[in-house]
């Protein structure tokens, strides 16, 4: 008995090998967990991402279509006379309208002035799309942003003039790390125009009447088939109003 008793336990080798396979193990169980997390976090990172973007085009989308045909007082330069004129601001770089669309308040809250406006981004590497929400207190309170018409020196013809879209600490960042970004108007078919016409898109409104239509052309700063890119967002804007026409609301 004491004989067998001596023979009883485990060794020195025998634990290390235990303690160096049990080490193994809980390397490699915390291998996989960390491959998972980061796989993970990247998915949700690139979701996120996706959302993003389809969240802008969406928000666009429902801002032009809340689009409100206000007819304001502009001052006229110099000073004179204030002459009433669609309140529409289109250039390659900035556009400014009136929208029962909001993104604090969605459809809800009250009329806003929307100012997009493009910048660049830190260190010149890209552009952004902002955007200013100004509550819309009236055609009068429009008309403060109006200067009337003037001649526009690049373009050489009479355009309406308004005061500059600025960025500020409340703009809001609707798109971000894009190579390029521009507004296009569309202009109505002139008369006698055949029905299969190529649509007429002008960077720069100078009608004084409504466009038709409203293109947001973006260009992701890095190309990524993986990721959902911005693109060009069309969207219509349907004015059943004539400038000529003077409504009683207005």
């Amino acid at each position: 008995m004491s004989s067998r008793n001596r023979r009883r336990g485990v060794t020195l080798i025998e634990v290390l090998i235990a303690v160096s396979l049990l080490s193994l193990l809980s390397a490699g169980m915390l291998t996989a967990m960390r491959v998972g997390l980061d796989a993970m976090n990247k998915s949700n990172d690139r979701l996120l991402e996706n959302r993003r973007v389809a969240g802008v085009e969406r928000i666009l989308e429902q801002q032009i279509a809340g689009f409100v045909p206000v007819m304001a007082p502009c001052v006229a330069v110099p000073p004179a006379a204030p002459s009433v004129l669609p309140f529409f601001q289109g250039e390659p770089g900035a556009m400014r309208f009136v929208s029962t669309f909001s993104l604090q308040e969605a459809w809800r809250g009250l009329p806003q002035i929307l100012e997009y406006l493009v910048i660049p981004r830190e260190h010149g590497n890209g552009v952004r799309l902002v955007v200013n929400e100004v509550p819309y207190a009236g055609p009068a309170a429009a008309g403060l942003l109006c200067l009337g018409r003037g001649l526009d020196p690049a373009l050489g013809v009479t355009v309406p003039l308004f005061r500059p879209v600025k960025a500020g600490p409340h703009s809001f960042v609707l798109a971000d790390k894009l190579a390029g970004c521009r507004f296009l108007y569309l202009e109505a078919p002139p008369p006698g125009a055949p029905a299969l016409a190529p649509d007429r898109w002008r960077p720069n409104w100078v009608a004084p009447l409504w466009p038709l239509g409203i293109r947001v052309e973006m260009a992701p700063l890095d190309a990524d088939p993986t990721r959902l890119q911005p693109v060009a967002i069309t969207a219509p804007i349907r004015v059943k109003r004539s400038p000529e026409v003077k409504y009683g609301d207005y």
